[in-house]
């Protein structure tokens, strides 16, 4: 039996570093920034200050909404930047409100955006550090992109949805996928 052609084509098809990394954190950030909106809303049609979801944790050991957003764009950011070659950019982590997280997402997906495809050419086998509190880990830029960064964007972008189900925010799979749009 033979392949067809556009399975073939599939088979052959590579799939680039910039796809699976700038791409992938952009529209992940866009869905967070519609969780986020709908968090908003939440509090607002009832009543309560917003702050109270900022500062909500899924447990005391863990880090609040704010922070979830925060590190979900710094990763995402800084590991685009890392494959590129480049110093990422650093932001002040001062945000207080739904508005300044948006802000924060949205300066994020611009930034991300703003490094071109053909800058990470060659990331696969790129030498990654990240510097750590104990210790800088290293990596291969694929290796870097697989177990760490992808994983950490997901992490704390899943932590901040969580979060926001939790204290009652109408959310679903789709808003986690596809920012509550149609996929």
């Amino acid at each position: 039996m033979h392949a067809s052609p556009s399975q073939l084509d599939f088979a052959l098809m590579k799939i680039s570093m910039y796809a699976m990394s700038a791409e992938l954190f952009c529209n992940m950030l866009g869905n967070l920034s519609a969780i986020l909106d709908k968090g908003f809303a939440h509090a607002t049609n009832r009543k309560f200050d917003p702050g109270v979801l900022l500062a909500a944790r899924l447990a005391p050991d863990m880090l609040p909404l704010t922070r979830q957003v925060q590190i979900a764009c710094d990763v995402a950011k800084n590991a685009v930047a890392r494959l590129a070659g480049q110093e990422p950019r650093r932001f002040e982590d001062n945000e207080t409100s739904f508005e300044q997280l948006r802000a924060r997402i949205a300066g994020t997906i611009d930034y991300i955006k703003g490094i071109p495809a053909s800058a990470l050419e060659g990331a696969e086998t790129r030498d990654i550090k990240v510097p750590g509190r104990e210790r800088t880990l290293e990596f291969k830029g694929l290796d870097f992109l697989q177990r760490f960064a992808i994983p950490n964007v997901l992490f704390h972008v899943t932590t901040a949805y969580d979060i926001l189900r939790h204290n009652g925010v109408e959310l679903g799979k789709n808003d986690f996928i596809a920012g509550g749009r149609a996929p």
